[in-house]
């Protein structure tokens, strides 16, 4: 197969590096993909929501499979184009079409999903400008903290924590009357904060079978002890020890399954990942949210940990045959350390030259946000390389994972040391 990755980050980065190794992958192309994806593949300079420019390549490089690494595309109808389109229809996509992709494309479409197939949930409500007064007062009911979501894409800025009622009202006011987050906040979600320790269960399906992929936990925050400011991810354990065993199964049977057997039912066809964003509350859990997509840094870490053939896999989704496909998840452990921008994720600069990824020794540097200058490899993002070490326990994955990071310079270099202590 020639397949194309769209996307430029180290989600797509480890789907390369996956990819490539694949004896059924005879060429790879992403796009627009970065300084170290053209180690796997070949780059192609298009914007990921250029879906002409998409189609017109795929067309021309007799490409077999498309695989959607970010969640714009996938909201805004890549799926969709192909399928509308003579040509392309034959091109498999792996992601959803635009209305599976509301899992993630509307906060508000994803809860009411969940209500309707009685899959556990934090309490909400939706409101709009024209019924702000009632959001406000519905605050001042709502147990504190509570959290305010922007209804659309925010860059993963969207949510709100609010520790008062004072702040949370603010907040609602910023957000629907002042369009805080733009369009993506012309809703808000009004939710029940949940108390407990959040992780995360990726699923692949082909919209009647699936497959539970590693599960992984992220951090959020900017600085250790998950202090500061919130970012994309700053690193990622696999697997997460808590979710073995009574509580994968809890999972599975409350939350995966009703939700694939809920989009069967609703008549919404979805080939792709279901990220399914989970908080373990006492042994129980809950449903933060639905992304569409696999999440990133999470990805680096699941792709190590995954010893079959990737590219068989989704060749499984395509051909509405998962089931007959083999999931062989290896029993290491997989830890990612993010390294990002000075700055980030405030103000950063970019064009800052990269050194000492060659004296990287136990890991597998994942480039994220670097472009090529004349065979010099620099900064071009907020998280710049996530660097992700597959060893025997989660001590010494870490233990190599954060030495090899500190192997790596430019000016500004950042990461956290603290990742996966409080799994330790």
């Amino acid at each position: 197969m020639n397949i194309l990755i769209i996307g430029s980050g180290g989600r797509e980065s480890a789907f390369a590096w996956k990819l490539s190794q694949s004896p059924k992958c005879s060429q790879l192309f992403i796009a627009p993909g970065n300084a170290g994806t053209g180690e796997y593949g070949t780059n192609v300079n298009l914007k990921v929501t250029d879906f002409a420019g998409i189609g017109s390549f795929a067309l021309a490089n007799n490409v077999n499979m498309v695989l959607v690494g970010p969640e714009e595309p996938l909201v805004k109808g890549i799926h969709d184009y192909f399928l509308a389109d003579e040509q392309l229809k034959n091109i498999p996509v792996i992601g959803p079409q635009a209305e599976g992709a509301q899992l993630e494309g509307s906060k508000d479409f994803s809860k009411q999903f969940m209500f309707r197939h009685n899959i556990p949930t934090a309490a909400s409500k939706t409101f709009t400008k024209d019924t702000l007064q009632d959001g406000l007062t519905y605050l001042a009911t709502a147990g504190l903290p509570v959290v305010l979501k922007a209804d659309g894409l925010a860059a993963g800025k969207g949510v709100l924590i609010c520790l008062t009622l004072e702040e949370a009202q603010l907040e609602l006011v910023n957000m629907l009357q002042d369009a805080k987050f733009g369009e993506a906040s012309s809703k808000v979600v009004i939710e029940q904060f949940l108390q407990g320790i959040e992780l995360s269960v990726f699923v692949l399906t082909d919209g009647k079978n699936y497959k539970i992929l590693p599960e992984a936990k992220d951090y959020k925050r900017i600085g250790e002890g998950d202090t500061g400011l919130n970012t994309g991810g700053m690193g990622s354990i696999s697997p997460v020890h808590f979710a073995a065993g009574d509580f994968l199964r809890k999972v599975e049977e409350r939350i995966v399954i009703p939700t694939v057997e809920g989009l069967k039912k609703e008549g919404i066809p979805y080939k792709g990942f279901i990220f399914i964003g989970l908080m373990n509350c006492d042994g129980e859990p809950y449903t933060i949210e639905y992304n569409a997509r696999m999440g990133d840094p999470e990805t680096e870490s699941v792709m190590m940990r995954i010893e079959s053939d990737f590219a068989d896999l989704l060749l499984g989704v395509a051909e509405g045959n998962l089931e007959t496909k083999e999931l062989k998840i290896s029993n290491k452990t997989a830890a990612t350390i993010m390294c990002v921008a000075g700055g980030y994720p405030g103000d950063y600069v970019n064009g800052k030259e990269i050194t000492g990824i060659d004296n990287v020794r136990d890991s597998i540097v994942f480039q994220a946000g670097t472009t090529l200058d004349n065979d010099v490899i620099r900064t071009a993002g907020g998280r710049v390389l996530a660097v992700t070490s597959l060893q025997d326990n989660l001590f010494e994955a870490l233990q190599h994972a954060t030495a090899d990071a500190a192997r790596i310079y430019y000016d500004g270099v950042y990461f956290r040391k603290d990742i996966g202590f409080d799994l330790m």
